[in-house]
């Protein structure tokens, strides 16, 4: 399991804490999915954030 699956996993765990919330907590999911996904991509280096435009 690779950082971004784990970083996906993670986020969508913390989304089903809210589950009870009914439609909202999809949207919730959505989001902390989203982010732990990012969050994911970043620690594992396929997402740099950091990167400059080149004029």
């Amino acid at each position: 399991m690779n950082a971004a699956t784990t970083g996906l996993a993670a986020g969508m765990a913390l989304g089903f804490a809210g589950y009870f919330g009914g439609f909202w907590a999809f949207l919730l999911v959505l989001v902390l999915g989203a982010v732990g996904l990012i969050v994911g991509l970043v620690v594992q280096g396929d997402l740099d954030l950091h990167r400059r435009r080149q004029r």
